[in-house]
């Protein structure tokens, strides 16, 4: 039995028909369903219990024809890289592979629409491709967590943030995943009022709307599965200095703790000593360096706390079973680093 459409919001006559804002979503090669999907249905929503048309969008490309998600489901564009409205908002959905998809058409047009007005924005990955359009310089914006280590290294002149979403003036940015619902969530709220937010997040069965102040991922003790303030302290240290890694010895002292102490606390709780699981957040790191960015190998290492490049192309191998080089898929002969 189908429910009851929910009952329109009480409104206000207008004197004047209220022009729709309409959004742009372009669709890169390869982008993620869940990121696009969680941004268009509260648009939608808001129209469904607002009564009005609040919002309409269009599908766009660079083929002008189709676009191929991450999980291989391919959706039909309603337009290429033709000009829009100066009132439109472009909203860029990414997923994998960003650098690979952002043709230069793309960013041209980019540039191209930004400057004739156009808001413009990127969920999941789609806020690399606005930062390599130049259009988030001296901006605060935020990027998966899995992508902010690449990020950062690409572009150093954008404020990265590690919350759910991030609004700065006319350019807006999302974590991907159910972080587009949240920053949809406030659009509308900015548009139309906290009232008509809240109810779009009813119809979503969503009962707990993040903001702008929110970070994207678990606390540790909630990632770790260890509710222990000393380890999760330590473990917070670790994850800030992974260029210049501190010695278990100094983390202990600052946590109040004997090395001895420090040393059973990480065998008890995630059976390991703290420099091994130091070594694995940095190894992590520079596995997503080496597929994210074009950085040499060598500056990888440096980036995640390795002064030689033997060292960290042996630690490296003896992580995942290949070299730096492997991974990033280099040709040709290894070479000293690699065979160190």
């Amino acid at each position: 039995m189908r429910s009851p459409s929910p009952a329109p919001l009480p409104r206000k006559t207008p004197t004047t028909p209220e022009k729709p804002r309409r959004f742009v979503f372009l669709l890169l090669d390869r982008f993620t369903l869940m990121a696009f999907a969680s941004a268009i249905e509260p648009l939608r929503l808001a129209n469904q219990v607002s009564g009005r048309p609040l919002y309409a969008w269009v599908l766009a490309g660079e083929s002008g024809h189709e676009a191929r998600c991450s999980n291989g489901t391919v959706l039909r564009l309603d337009i290429g890289l033709t000009e829009i409205s100066r009132d439109d908002s472009v909203v860029v959905c990414g997923g994998l592979d960003v650098a690979e998809a952002t043709t230069r058409p793309i960013l041209n047009w980019l540039r191209r629409e930004a400057r004739r007005g156009a808001a413009i924005g990127g969920l999941c990955t789609g806020a690399w491709a606005v930062a390599k359009a130049g259009l988030l310089e001296g901006r605060r914006a935020t990027i998966h967590w899995e992508n902010q280590d690449s990020f950062s290294e690409d572009f150093e002149n954008v404020q990265l943030m590690k919350s759910v979403f991030v609004m700065d003036g006319n350019r807006m940015t999302s974590a991907g995943g159910t972080a587009s619902i949240d920053l949809m969530l406030k659009v509308i709220a900015q548009d139309h009022g906290e009232e008509l937010a809240n109810t779009v997040a009813d119809q979503l069965i969503y009962n707990s709307i993040r903001t702008d102040q929110d970070s994207q991922r678990m606390s540790i003790p909630t990632r770790i599965g260890v509710r222990h303030p000393k380890l999760a302290q330590v473990i917070a240290r670790m994850e800030a200095n992974l260029e210049d890694p501190i010695s278990p010895a100094r983390l202990a002292e600052e946590v109040g703790m004997s090395t001895r102490q420090l040393e059973r606390l990480f065998r008890r709780y995630l059976n390991r000593s703290p420099k091994r699981y130091n070594m694995e957040i940095r190894l992590q790191k520079a596995r997503n360096l080496l597929m994210q960015t074009e950085m040499s190998v060598i500056n990888v290492a440096l980036a995640c706390g390795f002064a030689s490049p033997s060292h960290f192309s042996k630690c490296y191998r003896a992580q995942y079973a290949t070299t730096p080089y492997r991974e990033r898929g280099t040709s040709g002969a290894p070479s000293e680093t690699e065979t160190g």
